[in-house]
Protein backbone atom coordinates (compact mmCIF):
# COMPACT_ATOMS: atom_id res chain seq x y z
CA UNK A 1 0.00 0.00 0.00
CA UNK A 2 1.34 3.45 -0.93
CA UNK A 3 1.78 5.61 2.17
CA UNK A 4 0.51 9.17 1.66
CA UNK A 5 1.26 12.21 3.81
CA UNK A 6 -2.22 11.90 5.41
CA UNK A 7 -1.44 8.30 6.41
CA UNK A 8 1.82 9.41 8.02
CA UNK A 9 -0.02 12.13 10.00
CA UNK A 10 -2.61 9.56 11.14
CA UNK A 11 0.19 7.28 12.32
CA UNK A 12 1.77 10.11 14.33
CA UNK A 13 -1.55 11.18 15.90
CA UNK A 14 -2.35 7.54 16.70
CA UNK A 15 0.93 7.26 18.61
CA UNK A 16 0.19 10.61 20.30
CA UNK A 17 -3.32 9.49 21.30
CA UNK A 18 -5.25 12.40 19.78
CA UNK A 19 -7.48 10.47 17.34
CA UNK A 20 -11.18 9.79 17.91
CA UNK A 21 -12.59 6.27 17.97
CA UNK A 22 -13.35 6.09 14.22
CA UNK A 23 -9.89 7.33 13.25
CA UNK A 24 -8.18 4.93 15.64
CA UNK A 25 -10.20 2.06 14.14
CA UNK A 26 -9.11 3.17 10.66
CA UNK A 27 -5.42 3.17 11.68
CA UNK A 28 -5.70 -0.21 13.38
CA UNK A 29 -7.33 -1.68 10.25
CA UNK A 30 -4.50 -0.30 8.12
CA UNK A 31 -1.94 -1.75 10.55
CA UNK A 32 -3.57 -5.18 10.32
CA UNK A 33 -3.58 -5.07 6.50
CA UNK A 34 -0.10 -3.63 5.95
CA UNK A 35 2.97 -4.67 7.95
CA UNK A 36 4.92 -1.67 6.62
CA UNK A 37 2.29 0.72 7.97
CA UNK A 38 2.33 -1.07 11.32
CA UNK A 39 6.09 -0.54 11.41
CA UNK A 40 5.55 3.16 10.61
CA UNK A 41 3.16 3.51 13.58
CA UNK A 42 5.64 1.70 15.82
CA UNK A 43 8.40 4.08 14.71
CA UNK A 44 6.25 7.08 15.66
CA UNK A 45 5.52 5.52 19.05
CA UNK A 46 9.26 5.19 19.67
CA UNK A 47 9.91 8.81 18.67
CA UNK A 48 7.02 10.28 20.66
CA UNK A 49 7.81 8.07 23.64
CA UNK A 50 11.28 9.61 23.78
CA UNK A 51 9.74 13.09 23.56
CA UNK A 52 7.30 12.35 26.39
CA UNK A 53 10.25 11.60 28.67
CA UNK A 54 11.58 15.09 27.96
CA UNK A 55 8.43 16.79 29.33
CA UNK A 56 8.96 17.90 32.92
CA UNK A 57 6.52 18.41 35.80
CA UNK A 58 4.62 21.74 35.65
CA UNK A 59 3.29 23.16 38.94
CA UNK A 60 0.12 25.25 38.41
CA UNK A 61 0.21 28.87 39.52
CA UNK A 62 -1.53 29.79 42.83
CA UNK A 63 -3.55 32.28 40.83
CA UNK A 64 -5.43 29.36 39.24
CA UNK A 65 -7.41 28.75 42.44
CA UNK A 66 -8.32 32.45 42.69
CA UNK A 67 -9.61 32.42 39.11
CA UNK A 68 -11.63 29.28 39.86
CA UNK A 69 -13.29 30.93 42.85
CA UNK A 70 -14.02 34.05 40.84
CA UNK A 71 -15.54 31.94 38.06
CA UNK A 72 -18.00 30.15 40.38
CA UNK A 73 -18.90 33.28 42.35
CA UNK A 74 -17.19 32.41 45.62
CA UNK A 75 -15.39 35.21 47.46
CA UNK A 76 -13.88 35.74 50.90
CA UNK A 77 -12.27 33.18 53.15
CA UNK A 78 -13.54 29.66 52.81
CA UNK A 79 -13.64 26.91 55.34
CA UNK A 80 -10.58 24.72 55.06
CA UNK A 81 -11.22 21.55 53.19
CA UNK A 82 -10.63 18.35 55.09
CA UNK A 83 -10.24 15.41 52.77
CA UNK A 84 -10.24 11.80 53.92
CA UNK A 85 -6.96 9.94 53.87
CA UNK A 86 -6.67 8.18 50.53
CA UNK A 87 -5.74 4.47 50.57
CA UNK A 88 -2.25 3.55 49.43
CA UNK A 89 -2.10 3.13 45.67
CA UNK A 90 0.58 2.31 43.14
CA UNK A 91 2.87 5.16 42.11
CA UNK A 92 1.35 7.02 39.19
CA UNK A 93 3.05 8.71 36.27
CA UNK A 94 4.42 12.17 37.26
CA UNK A 95 2.27 13.89 34.63
CA UNK A 96 -1.07 12.42 35.86
CA UNK A 97 -3.38 14.09 38.37
CA UNK A 98 -4.06 12.32 41.73
CA UNK A 99 -7.12 10.01 41.70
CA UNK A 100 -10.39 11.30 43.13
CA UNK A 101 -11.83 9.78 46.34
CA UNK A 102 -14.07 6.82 45.72
CA UNK A 103 -16.94 8.19 47.83
CA UNK A 104 -17.58 11.93 48.12
CA UNK A 105 -20.44 11.44 50.55
CA UNK A 106 -18.08 10.53 53.40
CA UNK A 107 -15.84 13.59 53.04
CA UNK A 108 -17.87 15.83 55.31
CA UNK A 109 -18.01 18.61 52.69
CA UNK A 110 -21.06 20.51 51.57
CA UNK A 111 -22.35 19.82 48.03
CA UNK A 112 -21.16 23.29 46.96
CA UNK A 113 -17.66 22.62 48.29
CA UNK A 114 -17.56 19.24 46.59
CA UNK A 115 -18.46 20.87 43.26
CA UNK A 116 -15.59 23.29 43.78
CA UNK A 117 -13.21 20.42 44.54
CA UNK A 118 -14.29 18.44 41.47
CA UNK A 119 -14.07 21.49 39.24
CA UNK A 120 -10.58 22.28 40.55
CA UNK A 121 -9.43 18.72 39.93
CA UNK A 122 -10.80 18.72 36.38
CA UNK A 123 -9.17 22.08 35.68
CA UNK A 124 -5.87 20.79 37.04
CA UNK A 125 -6.01 17.63 34.93
CA UNK A 126 -6.92 19.41 31.72
CA UNK A 127 -4.27 22.06 32.28
CA UNK A 128 -1.66 19.36 32.76
CA UNK A 129 -2.85 17.47 29.65
CA UNK A 130 -2.88 20.64 27.53
CA UNK A 131 0.58 21.61 28.76
CA UNK A 132 1.94 18.12 28.03
CA UNK A 133 0.46 18.03 24.53
CA UNK A 134 1.79 21.51 23.78
CA UNK A 135 5.26 20.55 24.96
CA UNK A 136 5.18 17.32 22.95
CA UNK A 137 4.04 19.18 19.84
CA UNK A 138 6.77 21.79 20.24
CA UNK A 139 9.38 19.08 20.83
CA UNK A 140 8.12 17.16 17.81
CA UNK A 141 8.48 20.23 15.60
CA UNK A 142 11.97 20.79 17.01
CA UNK A 143 13.01 17.20 16.31
CA UNK A 144 11.57 17.32 12.78
CA UNK A 145 13.48 20.52 12.09
CA UNK A 146 16.70 19.05 13.45
CA UNK A 147 16.15 15.89 11.37
CA UNK A 148 15.98 18.03 8.25
CA UNK A 149 18.88 20.41 8.88
CA UNK A 150 21.18 18.93 11.61
CA UNK A 151 20.47 15.18 11.87
CA UNK A 152 23.96 14.45 13.20
CA UNK A 153 23.14 16.04 16.63
CA UNK A 154 20.26 13.59 17.29
CA UNK A 155 20.55 10.18 18.96
CA UNK A 156 20.73 7.24 16.60
CA UNK A 157 17.11 6.26 17.32
CA UNK A 158 15.80 9.65 16.16
CA UNK A 159 17.99 10.12 13.10
CA UNK A 160 16.24 9.73 9.75
CA UNK A 161 17.38 6.75 7.70
CA UNK A 162 20.06 7.43 5.13
CA UNK A 163 18.63 7.07 1.66
CA UNK A 164 21.01 6.18 -1.13
CA UNK A 165 19.90 6.72 -4.68
CA UNK A 166 21.83 5.08 -7.49
CA UNK A 167 21.74 7.10 -10.68
CA UNK A 168 22.65 5.27 -13.84
CA UNK A 169 24.22 7.54 -16.41
CA UNK A 170 24.20 6.16 -19.89
CA UNK A 171 26.96 7.53 -22.07
CA UNK A 172 26.81 7.20 -25.83
CA UNK A 173 29.04 4.49 -27.23
CA UNK A 174 32.37 5.61 -28.69
CA UNK A 175 32.64 6.04 -32.40
CA UNK A 176 35.32 5.18 -34.93
CA UNK A 177 36.46 8.59 -36.20
CA UNK A 178 36.05 9.50 -39.84
CA UNK A 179 38.95 9.25 -42.27
CA UNK A 180 39.78 11.84 -44.96
CA UNK A 181 42.01 11.53 -47.98
CA UNK A 182 43.48 14.00 -50.49
CA UNK A 183 45.29 13.21 -53.74
CA UNK A 184 48.13 15.71 -54.19
CA UNK A 185 48.90 16.04 -57.87
CA UNK A 186 49.59 18.56 -60.63
CA UNK A 187 47.23 19.33 -63.53
CA UNK A 188 45.34 16.04 -63.17
CA UNK A 189 48.42 13.96 -63.79
CA UNK A 190 49.15 10.80 -61.82
CA UNK A 191 49.17 11.26 -58.03
CA UNK A 192 52.43 12.44 -56.53
CA UNK A 193 51.36 12.00 -52.88
CA UNK A 194 48.28 10.66 -51.07
CA UNK A 195 47.41 12.50 -47.84
CA UNK A 196 45.32 10.65 -45.25
CA UNK A 197 43.91 12.44 -42.16
CA UNK A 198 42.44 10.81 -39.03
CA UNK A 199 39.60 13.05 -37.75
CA UNK A 200 39.94 11.74 -34.20
CA UNK A 201 43.63 12.36 -33.57
CA UNK A 202 44.11 14.93 -36.39
CA UNK A 203 47.31 13.19 -37.34
CA UNK A 204 48.08 12.72 -41.00
CA UNK A 205 50.03 10.30 -43.15
CA UNK A 206 51.67 11.20 -46.48
CA UNK A 207 52.14 8.31 -48.90
CA UNK A 208 54.77 8.94 -51.59
CA UNK A 209 53.44 7.65 -54.92
CA UNK A 210 55.13 9.14 -57.99
CA UNK A 211 57.09 12.13 -56.69
CA UNK A 212 60.85 11.84 -57.11
CA UNK A 213 63.06 13.70 -54.60
CA UNK A 214 65.55 16.14 -56.10
CA UNK A 215 69.13 16.20 -54.83
CA UNK A 216 69.64 18.87 -52.17
CA UNK A 217 65.90 19.65 -52.09
CA UNK A 218 62.99 18.68 -49.82
CA UNK A 219 59.26 18.45 -50.37
CA UNK A 220 57.30 20.44 -47.73
CA UNK A 221 53.57 20.20 -47.00
CA UNK A 222 51.49 23.34 -46.39
CA UNK A 223 47.98 24.04 -45.10
CA UNK A 224 46.24 26.88 -46.98
CA UNK A 225 42.97 28.32 -45.58
CA UNK A 226 41.09 31.60 -45.96
CA UNK A 227 40.73 31.57 -42.15
CA UNK A 228 44.49 31.88 -41.75
CA UNK A 229 46.56 34.92 -42.66
CA UNK A 230 49.20 32.86 -44.47
CA UNK A 231 49.96 29.24 -45.33
CA UNK A 232 51.11 27.13 -42.41
CA UNK A 233 53.88 24.54 -42.72
CA UNK A 234 52.97 20.98 -41.78
CA UNK A 235 56.55 19.79 -42.03
CA UNK A 236 58.94 18.24 -44.49
CA UNK A 237 57.86 15.07 -46.31
CA UNK A 238 60.52 12.47 -45.58
CA UNK A 239 62.40 10.37 -48.06
CA UNK A 240 60.61 7.20 -47.01
CA UNK A 241 57.36 5.92 -48.55
CA UNK A 242 55.27 7.00 -45.52
CA UNK A 243 55.56 10.15 -43.40
CA UNK A 244 53.41 10.43 -40.24
CA UNK A 245 52.94 13.82 -38.55
CA UNK A 246 50.56 14.99 -35.75
CA UNK A 247 50.86 18.73 -36.47
CA UNK A 248 47.21 19.10 -37.61
CA UNK A 249 46.12 18.80 -33.94
CA UNK A 250 46.77 22.56 -33.58
CA UNK A 251 43.85 23.40 -35.93
CA UNK A 252 40.11 23.00 -35.53
CA UNK A 253 38.16 20.42 -37.51
CA UNK A 254 36.53 22.94 -39.85
CA UNK A 255 39.89 24.32 -41.01
CA UNK A 256 41.34 20.83 -41.42
CA UNK A 257 38.46 19.51 -43.53
CA UNK A 258 38.05 22.56 -45.83
CA UNK A 259 41.69 23.63 -46.35
CA UNK A 260 43.78 23.19 -49.46
CA UNK A 261 46.97 21.16 -49.04
CA UNK A 262 49.97 22.15 -51.12
CA UNK A 263 53.47 20.77 -51.62
CA UNK A 264 56.43 23.03 -52.43
CA UNK A 265 60.05 22.33 -53.27
CA UNK A 266 62.25 23.86 -50.56
CA UNK A 267 65.94 23.80 -49.59
CA UNK A 268 66.96 20.56 -47.94
CA UNK A 269 65.46 20.46 -44.42
CA UNK A 270 62.53 22.79 -45.20
CA UNK A 271 61.74 26.44 -45.83
CA UNK A 272 63.66 28.87 -43.61
CA UNK A 273 61.65 30.85 -41.05
CA UNK A 274 58.45 28.94 -41.90
CA UNK A 275 57.84 30.91 -45.11
CA UNK A 276 57.54 29.07 -48.44
CA UNK A 277 60.29 29.97 -50.94
CA UNK A 278 59.89 27.39 -53.69
CA UNK A 279 57.19 26.81 -56.28
CA UNK A 280 53.96 24.95 -55.53
CA UNK A 281 54.16 21.67 -57.42
CA UNK A 282 51.23 19.63 -56.05
CA UNK A 283 47.84 20.52 -54.47
CA UNK A 284 44.70 18.74 -53.30
CA UNK A 285 41.67 18.92 -51.00
CA UNK A 286 40.38 16.39 -48.49
CA UNK A 287 37.34 14.20 -49.12
CA UNK A 288 35.73 11.84 -46.59
CA UNK A 289 36.81 8.29 -47.37
CA UNK A 290 35.48 6.51 -44.24
CA UNK A 291 32.54 7.99 -42.26
CA UNK A 292 32.37 8.07 -38.49
CA UNK A 293 30.80 4.82 -37.25
CA UNK A 294 29.40 4.27 -33.68
CA UNK A 295 30.83 1.27 -31.87
CA UNK A 296 28.13 -1.25 -30.95
CA UNK A 297 28.91 -2.79 -27.51
CA UNK A 298 29.05 -6.55 -27.31
CA UNK A 299 26.24 -8.22 -25.34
Amino acid sequence: MATSEDHIVLAAEYALGTLDADERAQVEAMMSADANYAALVEAWEVKLGALNQMVGYVEPSPAVWERIKAAIGVSGDQQALVLPVAPAIAKAEPTMAPPAPANDSGSGLSPESMRVVRFAKQTYVWKRVAGSLGAIAASLLLVLGVQLYKPEVLPDALRPPIRTQIVKVETPPPAIPAQYVAVLQQDGNSPAFILTVDAGSKSFTVRRVAATPEPGKSYELWLVSDKLQKPRSLGVIGSRDFTVNPSLSAYDADIVSKATYAVTIEPEGGAPNGVATGPIVYTGKLVESVPSVPVTPRR
